[in-house]
C-alpha cells in the first residue's frame, strides 16, 4: 500500500472516531479528531494519561488556528509567521467549541502546525484538527520511530503511519499567551534564543504537577524503566569510576568520553557536539540503554544553550523521583 493510500486509511479511521499513530518532526503522536470528545478520551485511556494533563491540537496550516482560539495576539502571529510549520506550540485562549477534555478544563488551548508532510497531509485528508500527544505510555520515553510505537502498542491494533525517524527528536517548544507577558512553558525544538530574537524577552514558566498548562510540565516525565541520574562535571571521572555503587552502568554523553572503562554501554549523542543532532538522538539512545537490563543510566550534562536547554529539561524530568 502506497503512502497516499495509507494516509487515506488513517483519515477514515480519524473521521470514524478512532486513533492513529502519526509521525511528526518532533516525536510520533497518538492522534484523534480534536472535535470528538469520545475519540480524545481513547487517547487518555490508551496512554494511561491523567485527565488533568492537556493536549496539543495540530493543524495543517496557520489558517486552522482561527476555529480553535478566540484571537491571535500579535506576538503569537509573529512566531507563527517565522516558525510554522515547525516544532512550536502556542497556548492561547480557546473558543468554547473546543472540547474540555482536550484542554483539561483550562480556558486555553495549545496549537501547533507540524512540518512533517505526512502529518499535514493527514490533517488535510481527515478535514479536522488532530489532538495528538506522544504515542507512548504516559511518562515513558517518547517515540521517535514507528517501531518505538509498535513496541508499546503493537498488541492494541493501533494503525501506525511510518514516516521514518523524527528529524527534531524532542517535543515542541510551548509558549503561552494567556498573560500580559509571553511565557516559555516547555523548551523544545525551537530555542529560547530564536523566540526572543523574534518577539523580545519572555518569562520562563514553572512546573505545575497539580494543574499543568501544557504537556511536558510534570516534574517526572520521559522516563526509562532503568533509574537515570544526571551528573555534574565533578561527580564523574573520565574513566567512569565515580558513578556510584557497583553494577552495570550505561552512559549518555554529548561527545565520546576519553575512556569507556567502567561502563557497560555508552551512547554518544553527537560525535561533533552538535546539539541538533544530539536532540534527534536522545530518546532513541535512552531506549537502547533501557533495553540492556542495566542497573542504572548516568547522563553527562550538556551546555544549556540552544537545544541543549530542551535536552537537559528532558534528562532532568526523566531522572526525577516519583512520588
Amino acid at each position: 500500500m502506497g503512502i497516499d493510500e495509507q494516509i487515506g486509511r488513517a483519515a477514515r479511521i480519524i473521521r470514524e472516531g478512532g486513533l492513529v499513530a502519526i509521525p511528526t518532526e518532533t516525536v510520533y503522536g497518538l492522534a484523534a479528531n480534536a472535535w470528538n470528545a469520545n475519540a480524545v478520551a481513547q487517547i487518555f485511556e490508551l496512554k494511561g494519561r491523567p485527565r488533568f494533563d492537556p493536549l496539543i491540537v495540530h493543524v495543517a496550516d496557520p489558517s486552522g488556528v482561527a476555529e480553535l482560539v478566540d484571537s491571535i495576539p500579535d506576538q503569537a502571529a509573529k512566531l507563527m509567521e517565522r516558525f510554522w510549520p515547525g516544532p512550536l506550540s502556542l497556548v492561547m485562549t480557546k473558543r468554547a467549541s473546543v472540547p474540555e477534555i482536550v484542554t483539561a478544563g483550562l480556558p486555553s488551548v495549545a496549537v501547533r502546525c507540524p512540518s512533517h508532510p505526512i502529518a499535514r497531509d493527514l490533517i488535510h485528508a481527515a478535514g479536522v484538527p488532530l489532538a495528538a500527544p506522544s504515542a507512548n505510555r504516559f511518562g515513558s520515553v517518547s517515540p521517535t520511530t514507528a517501531k518505538h510505537v509498535a513496541d508499546q502498542f503493537g498488541d492494541k491494533g493501533l494503525y501506525i503511519l511510518d514516516g521514518g525517524s523524527c528529524s527534531v527528536g524532542v517535543e515542541s517548544t510551548v509558549v503561552a499567551f494567556t498573560d500580559d507577558t509571553p511565557r516559555l512553558l516547555r523548551p523544545g525544538g525551537i530555542t529560547l534564543e530564536e523566540i526572543e530574537q523574534t518577539i523580545g524577552p519572555i518569562r520562563i514558566g514553572g512546573t505545575d504537577d497539580v494543574r499543568p498548562e501544557s504537556p511536558g510540565q510534570l516534574s517526572r516525565h520521559y522516563s526509562p524503566s532503568t533509574p537515570l541520574t544526571v551528573l555534574d562535571d565533578k561527580s564523574l571521572s573520565e574513566d567512569g569510576q565515580e558513578v556510584g555503587p557497583p553494577g552495570r552502568v550505561g552512559l549518555i554523553s554529548l561527545r565520546a568520553p576519553s575512556s569507556q572503562a567502567g561502563f557497560a554501554a555508552v551512547e554518544v549523542l553527537s560525535s561533533t557536539g552538535d546539539l541538533r543532532e544530539a536532540a534527534a538522538n536522545l530518546f532513541a539512545a535512552m531506549r537502547r540503554l533501557d533495553s540492556l537490563g542495566l542497573d542504572r543510566i548516568v547522563a553527562r550534562p550538556l551546555p544549556e544553550i540552544g537545544l541543549g536547554r530542551a535536552i537537559m529539561d528532558r534528562l532532568r524530568r526523566a531522572a526525577a523521583k516519583g512520588e
